[in-house]
């Protein structure tokens, strides 16, 4: 029986040691003064920029080509052989220069002839005239002997001409391109010699969409670059073309860009850049920063230390930032990371400040 007491009282003792943890009857003081104290809310880390107000480029980039300024074929007016070249390929050359000669030793024998016509004519005309004054002669005899004069004249002139097109003459400066024919060669008036170019300065053929045409007009400047170049070229807009393209639904545009050192060449394929209009005071945002929204965008700035969503309007998009007209001003912090968790009046810690927008 006092076996049984005892192995009874044992067993109550244990069941009171095991349950002592959960009664919570020997907690400290500190432990339960943790338990009391409120759990501190956790702070968004973002990144944000204080914005300002910076210039602004309304730009337009299209493409392009090169077009040379002036560019022709060379070719004879009259066929024959060739007899002289005196130009060189690839090689400039200046307006009224003599580049190539046909054979007309046949035209320049009878130019010879008529020349010594002109002379007896001449003398014939002064004796029948000094006869007519004396009224030794009619007056038909005399215009007789004049009209020979003046047929001797007009001949003269003809085979000058007749001459004059068997030379090809530089019709302005430029440079030669590559040559088609040889001394001795056979021409006519269907052969292409040569190409001269005059590519200083150089054009520049673009077109725009029809809705910017109001925003053009001669004098407009433009950039240009030219593919694996990063050389930028300025011209300037001298013509443009007084209707829309039915088709493409474009005006086309040409511009002149200095092209001294002759880098800018006939056929190239160009990126042009025109300023349609410049804005001093513009305010910028980055378009990372950007939240679509119902019927507008939206973006997030900080203030007292949280999230305020600020509805805004945009104008002018460039490569990397978008303008804002209303909604925002000068001054105003800027979230520009942690766009998706942010929401109206979340508690926020800037761990970075970028720099000027």
């Amino acid at each position: 029986m006092k076996k049984t007491l005892i192995t009874t009282f044992v067993l109550v003792v244990i069941i009171f040691l095991l349950a002592l943890p959960k009664l919570g009857w020997f907690k400290s003081a500190s432990t339960t003064a943790n338990a009391s104290a409120p759990t501190a809310k956790p702070r968004l880390l973002v990144e944000a920029l204080i914005l300002k107000e910076a210039k602004l480029d309304n730009k337009l980039v299209v493409t392009g080509s090169v077009l040379p300024n002036e560019s022709l074929e060379l070719k004879s007016e009259a066929s024959g052989k060739v007899v002289n070249i005196l130009f060189q390929e690839g090689k400039a050359v200046t307006k009224g220069s003599l580049l190539l000669e046909i054979n007309n030793d046949d035209l320049k024998a009878q130019l010879q002839k008529q020349i010594y016509n002109q002379k007896l004519n001449q003398d014939n005309e002064f004796r029948q005239r000094k006869l007519l004054e004396k009224d030794a002669i009619s007056q038909e005899e005399y215009d007789n002997a004049l009209n020979r004069l003046n047929t001797t004249v007009a001949d003269i002139k003809i085979l000058e001409a007749q001459i004059e097109k068997t030379k090809i003459k530089a019709p302005f400066d430029g440079v030669i391109g590559l040559r088609y024919v040889s001394e001795g060669a056979y021409i006519s008036p269907n052969v292409i010699v040569a190409t001269l170019y005059n590519i200083s300065p150089a054009k520049v053929e673009f077109a725009i969409p029809a809705r910017y045409s109001a925003q053009i007009k001669s004098g407009e400047r433009i950039f240009c670059r030219v593919e694996n170049d990063l050389t930028v070229y300025q011209g300037v807009v001298y013509a443009v073309e007084p209707r829309i393209d039915p088709e493409t639904r474009t005006l086309k545009i040409r511009a002149q860009a200095d092209n001294k050192k002759g880098n800018l060449l006939p056929g190239q394929f160009v990126k042009v850049e025109l300023i349609l209009k410049s804005q001093a005071n513009a305010l910028l945002v980055p378009t990372e920063a950007v939240i679509p929204d119902q019927g507008g965008k939206k973006v997030f700035i900080v203030s007292a230390g949280k999230a305020k969503e600020a509805k805004i309007e945009t104008g002018i998009r460039t490569e990397n930032s978008l303008e804002v007209l209303s909604g925002l001003k000068a001054g105003d912090t800027l979230i520009t990371t942690g766009i998706l968790q942010l929401r109206q009046g979340l508690e926020v810690e800037i761990q970075k400040m970028k720099g000027d927008n």
